[in-house]
């Protein structure tokens, strides 16, 4: 790559809305196919030259975590958030190219100020056999022939608009302008001889965003081809009216959660939990998660936090990126938090910000991401999983009864056992495991028909969860032991019990009733 290429691509990188294919397609309906690299509350008019000039600066005030720095002597090994060295005040004089080249790869991406939308000469993209497809909220030009499915894009990114607003606190009327122009590209050749792939570009292989345009490739099904148009619709929304996208782990996160999506009958409906994989094609980002736990190599949160821009030039990042968000967004202690992330993709200390609004919830936080991530599954219900850390009291002398209701995930039972004191649990009640064909009824000892995770559906679990932080070790409730009628428990350490019924995260909604479990000291 000569100097002009190589400082070429190191602006584009550092500015542009860079999504590698934000997200290669990884598998098919029936089996995994191909796993691809990736390559990519304010009003302002579509033709402003920057969205800066209008946006509300983080207000400046001093933010502390009340966890150590990392790599401090108290520090997690996983490295916790800690008191961040300050940082100069942001310059909102734009960027010079000296600045750029000095910046770190990570820098978050922006609205580039100073460039003008393209000039597209109509006459040379009709002879060039390129299409142009109006909606009112983008413009798609393309070179895939006359296909409903490939009409019908600009009616449904004229769809995600208004989602859009909503979700980051927009005024939509005061958008009426907004519009973005696309290139869904089958032949490249065309488009480079129509003038629509400008040479100033970086390489990518799946998607590229910057300002009002964005460019992507034909992808291998309906729903990935939607998909990639949303998420880079996404980026281009968030830089020209956001001004700006945020950290990497933020900004292909939220796309990626906002470009999940079900389409159907003409209703299009954004972060969308897909309940299997045959609603979402190639998209496979839970078979990513899966894989990766299967073999033992499952991403740390704090290593999602971290990834650097040039992480998402390959697929898996994606998929780690959509669980973090996805795990904050429907995550009923943390998604008001998380919601508010996007009045601040302009501040330099974006990251220090999302430590200080979580504080000592981080390792909680921590701990579910475990969770979520053992036993993630298609149609996973982050809500009806969420656990409450709260630590339990000492067991009364007389012993304690708890109520553990059957469509919930791990249930906090309020009781602290002792380590090395023998406990005896003894379970009854009857409750559903399912709805359909019929309801399925079931009691503590669980449904030998069915099995989930090498154990019966339904069948009573226990775990204790040791007293005090232990952010270097995996959550205890990843191993919990078969409770079924009744069991005896000798806990090693002193901590909380808690409790569940067998089932998939995604499969509580069906279930129905509760269960008694009497615990008492042997």
């Amino acid at each position: 790559m000569s100097s002009a290429s190589a400082k070429r691509y190191a602006v584009w990188l550092l500015l542009g809305c860079l999504g590698p294919g934000c997200g290669g397609s990884v598998e098919s309906p029936g089996e995994l196919v191909t796993q691809r690299s990736g390559s990519g509350e304010t009003s302002l008019t579509a033709h402003r030259s920057d969205p800066q000039s209008q946006i509300e600066k983080p207000r400046d005030r001093p933010l502390r975590s009340e966890k150590e720095q990392p790599g401090s002597p108290n520090a997690s090994p996983d490295g916790a958030p800690g008191d961040v060295p300050d940082r100069p005040a942001e310059n909102t004089r734009p960027p010079s190219l000296g600045d750029l080249l000095k910046q770190p790869a990570d820098s978050a991406p922006r609205f580039i100020p100073n460039l003008p939308r393209m000039q597209i000469d109509e006459a040379a993209v009709a002879a060039a056999g390129i299409r142009k497809l109006s909606g009112k909220r983008l413009t798609l030009y393309t070179d895939l022939p006359t296909d409903q499915r490939i009409d019908q894009l600009p009616g449904v990114f004229d769809l995600a608009f208004p989602q859009w607003c909503e979700y980051f606190g927009v005024d939509a009327s005061k958008q009426a302008d907004w519009q973005l122009t696309g290139f869904l590209i089958k032949d490249k050749a065309r488009f480079q001889q129509a003038g629509l792939l400008p040479g100033s570009l970086p390489p990518f292989r799946h998607g590229f965003a910057r300002n009002f345009e964005f460019w992507l490739y034909d992808q291998p099904s309906d729903y990935y081809r939607r998909h990639l148009l949303l998420h880079e619709g996404t980026h281009g929304f968030m830089n020209t009216v956001l001004g700006g996208c945020g950290p990497a782990w933020y900004m292909e996160g939220i796309a990626e959660l906002l470009s999940t999506h079900r389409w159907e009958q003409g209703k299009l409906t954004l972060n969308h939990m897909p309940a299997n994989r045959e609603e979402v094609a190639y998209w496979g980002r839970i078979k990513i998660i899966k894989d990766a736990v299967a073999e033992r190599r499952p991403k740390r949160l704090k290593e999602v936090i971290d990834y650097p821009p040039n992480a998402h030039l390959e697929t898996e990042p994606y998929a780690w990126c959509w669980a973090a968000a996805a795990l904050m967004d429907r995550h009923p202690r943390y998604q008001e938090r998380f919601r508010r992330l996007h009045k601040n993709v302009l501040a330099p200390d974006f990251d220090r910000q999302f430590y200080a609004a979580l504080g000592k919830d981080w390792d909680d936080l921590r701990e579910e991401w475990q969770i979520l991530v053992a036993g993630l599954e298609y149609g996973h219900d982050v809500a009806r999983t969420a656990v409450d850390f709260t630590p339990g009291k000492p067991l009364p002398a007389q012993g304690g009864r708890v109520t553990v209701a059957a469509d919930r995930g791990w249930q906090n039972s309020g009781l602290r056992l002792d380590g090395a004191t023998t406990y005896r649990l003894v379970a009854s009640g009857r409750y559903q495991v399912a709805s359909q064909p019929q309801i399925w009824w079931c009691e503590p000892g669980g449904v030998s028909i069915r099995y989930y995770r090498g154990r019966p559906l339904g069948i009573l679990l226990a775990a204790v969860r040791p007293d005090g932080s232990q952010p270097q070790r995996s959550s205890a409730l990843l191993r919990p032991m078969v409770v079924g009628l009744a069991t005896k428990l000798s806990p090693q350490a002193t901590g909380t019990l808690y409790l569940k019924i067998n089932d998939s995260a995604a499969e509580f909604a069906d279930n129905a009733g509760q269960l008694q479990v009497e615990i008492t000291r042997e």
